[in-house]
């Protein structure tokens, strides 16, 4: 099979590799496309010095089922339209019952493992209860977004977003879009703040008001679009900067996110969180029933969540993708990389 290669900071090549097998246990998943995320862009670049020489990246995937080793779930069956979850936990322990498998002291990630065959590549080979059959005739490109907007509702969940939430989103890439769609799904009033033209235009195209914190006031502003002040506020940049934001125009007794990885240390005003009593909290993944409802979320909103899509390439072309993402040629929010069809 054909796949993408890191072999170290701005350097990919597209390779022969040998076709993974479906062991017991496991589903060998044929690939449609995947996304790129902005880990794996981190990735490419050194930032984040969580992808490894020789490591095949990606996670955000959709596929079909070409075989199933022995003992696969019954309930799957060849030709399956699928995404994967890509947590790879051992689902047994306290920590995977509660609170979720994506804290498991023993997890492995799917395109952060640089011992995992990932899904830039044609084929891979996942356990079965990684497995999400999604209906057949859903538009197969969406199956790849369902990782991302997974890892938005979960930190909507996280802060606790209801019917009642006034919400401020920071940062309208990707996961920012996914946290503002989430906080929207569980009923919540949303605004979003995007320094970006290019990102504010998609995010205005999602239904949610944007507010360009270079030329606002961003707390006067949040609190003329929401009617008060943000309950809850997910900061899917996190920057000293955004944080700081966040703490700024927050109610008293706010919740704040820290959903985005844009800095591993922060630099934090601890008088407001603790004299006006806010919380700050953390999130990360989420849970295998926050992946599947999010699947089924995703298939019975198909048509709203296209514009999400704004660019796909071949896997011969992928490198230069990465490379325009990574200099700033290309602006796209989210580009799939095609494997199949």
């Amino acid at each position: 099979m054909k796949a993408l290669v890191y072999h170290g900071p701005n350097r990919l090549t597209v390779e022969n590799r040998p076709d993974p097998i479906a062991g017991p246990g496991e589903v060998l998943v044929e690939v449609i496309a995947t996304g790129i995320c902005g880990s794996d862009l981190h990735g490419y670049t050194g930032e984040n010095g969580r992808r490894m020489p020789g490591q095949i990246m990606g996670h955000e995937t959709v596929g079909r089922i070409a075989a199933l080793g022995a003992d696969a779930d019954e309930h799957l069956s060849l030709g399956d339209l699928v995404t994967i979850d890509p947590v790879l936990s051992c689902g047994e322990c306290a920590v995977c019952l509660d609170p979720g498998e994506q804290l498991c002291p023993r997890r492995r990630v799917i395109g952060v493992d640089p011992l995992i065959i990932a899904a830039f590549a044609e084929q891979i080979a996942v356990p079965a209860r990684n497995v999400v059959v999604l209906p057949p005739d859903m538009p197969a490109d969406l199956g790849a977004l369902v990782e991302p907007l997974a890892v938005g509702f979960r930190a909507a969940t996280r802060g606790g977003v209801g019917p009642a939430s006034a919400v401020l989103v920071i940062g309208g890439g990707p996961i920012g879009q996914a946290a503002a769609l989430a906080a929207r799904r569980l009923g919540a009033r949303v605004v979003v703040s995007e320094i970006s033209a290019a990102r504010a235009t998609l995010v205005t195209q999602l239904g949610f008001p944007v507010l360009n914190p270079a030329d606002v006031d961003l707390a006067t502003a949040v609190e003329a679009e929401l009617g008060r002040r943000p309950d809850v506020v997910i900061d899917a940049v996190a920057l000293s900067s955004t944080l700081t934001q966040a703490l700024q125009v927050s109610a008293v007794g706010a919740s704040i996110v820290l959903l985005g990885m844009g800095s591993p240390q922060l630099d934090l005003d601890a008088y407001r969180v603790s004299t006006e009593e806010r919380t700050v909290i953390g999130s990360f993944c989420y849970t295998a029933a926050q992946f599947r409802s999010t699947a089924e979320w995703v298939a019975a909103n198909a048509a709203a969540l296209e514009p999400l899509i704004d660019d796909s390439v071949l896997l011969a072309d992928a490198p230069r993708a990465f490379a325009d993402l990574a200099d700033g040629t290309s602006n796209a929010s989210k580009i799939l990389v095609r494997l199949g069809s």
